[in-house]
């Protein structure tokens, strides 16, 4: 019987691929391929970097989420794609066939082409950067604890969207608590920024939250610069394009992501670093290739490319996994339509804010909604345990009990 079903190759094992191969599961042949055997839970990586989370908590094994599904995976990445033989040859020289391929690779840093991003910020996409992070703060803060002097530590995070907003607001928290506690004077020298090229942070929502945002933030310590656009990055220093600039010991990038370098190398065609889609989500020329989540170029009804968000990766993935079931009936398909089902940011201990079809929330009350549903899509019961405990300590003891400099033997 399984001969007959047709075989689905999904690159990337991301919020999209993952839930793409399981939707799949019962019609095709799948394999899953991803260079890791681990998800990550791209919206707690924040919180490893500032401390409030252990690092496997927020990272799945693929093996253990596909465990007792009829899914092949694969760890590799891709380098190249056969259109003639529909094939894709990975890294470790394995050569897959297809009838469907899936691209769901994610997405990178993006640069804007800023000098000295590349060179002197710190990224924000992997358990590695996150952890590189963590340990850059804790080092730096060791080098001060070892001055009486007034030498002061900038940290200054790049762009104002929910990831900037809520890394920012954990590096106040971790430092008016815990780094407070273990040594005052060096933590009274450490300054935190929030830089944002727009008018507003959190601009996907309602401007009401911006506002409330950057009050909690101000009163949290944390300094917030809008209308202000990044030059370039230097070593120490952060150049606007006003000409002014701010000591930055610590530069952290979160102004935005793109696709993933490796789509270059795919043969296939591109718009503005996404993969060149229709929107029934098959790639242009190539009706047997579909593109979801950050990869896909595909636009709305307006012509607006879908925001790079994982609740697009997750509608996508369904999608795609209906239209591949449609194929096989025969039946025509469908054009992909996104329904937003709002957004949220958490500021720190208490405060955030969510939009719901219109309906606004902040403080205490959206926190809360914000701490359920990060909880109910991580992946595993043990990760869910392990967030619930650090959670309940940082909460209990006002501490964070990782702040380990592991980078080093």
């Amino acid at each position: 019987m399984n001969k007959n079903k047709p075989r689905v190759l999904i690159l990337g094992a991301g919020f999209g691929g993952l839930t793409a191969a399981i939707a799949l599961a019962k019609i095709a042949k799948v394999t899953l391929v991803d260079r890791h055997n681990f998800q990550t839970f791209l919206p707690l990586l924040y919180q490893v970097s500032t401390a409030g989370l252990a690092a496997d908590h927020v990272a799945y094994p693929i093996r253990g989420a596909l465990r007792g599904l009829p899914i092949e995976f694969r760890m590799g990445s891709p380098i190249s794609i056969n259109h003639r033989d529909k094939s894709v040859k990975l890294d470790s020289s394995e050569e897959i066939d297809f009838d469907h391929l899936i691209i769901a690779l994610g997405s990178a840093t993006a640069d804007f082409g800023i000098p000295g991003v590349t060179e002197h910020a710190l990224g924000m996409k992997t358990i590695h950067e996150a952890l590189t992070i963590r340990a850059e703060v804790m080092r730096r803060f060791e080098d001060l604890c070892r001055f009486n002097d007034d030498t002061k530590l900038g940290i200054v995070v790049v762009g104002g969207g929910p990831t900037g907003v809520e890394m920012a607001g954990a590096l106040a928290e971790l430092i008016r608590g815990p780094l407070k506690g273990d040594h005052s004077h060096a933590a009274a020298n450490i300054n935190i920024s929030l830089v944002e090229a727009g008018e507003r942070l959190l601009p996907a929502l309602h401007p009401s939250l911006s506002t409330r945002t950057l009050r909690d933030l101000e009163k949290m310590g944390v300094q917030v610069l809008i209308n202000t656009a990044v030059a370039e990055v230097a070593p120490r220093i952060i150049k606007f394009k006003d000409g002014a600039q701010i000591g930055a010991e610590i530069t952290i990038w979160a102004a935005g992501v793109r696709g993933v370098p490796i789509l270059e190398q795919l043969n296939i065609p591109l718009n503005r670093g996404r993969i060149d889609s229709d929107q029934t989500l098959q790639v242009k020329n190539y009706p047997y290739i579909w593109a979801i989540g950050d990869n896909s170029g595909s636009v709305d009804e307006n012509g607006n490319p879908y925001p790079m968000v994982a609740p697009v990766a997750l509608q996508q993935a369904k999608f795609v996994a209906h239209q591949i079931s449609q194929l096989i009936q025969g039946k025509d398909l469908k054009k992909f339509k996104y329904r937003d089902k709002g957004a949220m940011a958490t500021i720190g201990r208490h405060k955030a804010v969510v939009e719901v079809k219109g309906l606004r929330i902040s403080g205490f009350i959206a926190w809360g909604i914000w701490l359920f549903l990060h909880l109910f899509y991580l992946l595993g019961g043990r990760n869910k345990i392990g967030t619930i405990a650090d959670w309940s300590w940082n909460y209990l003891t006002f501490d964070r009990g990782n702040r380990h400099i592991m980078d080093t033997l």
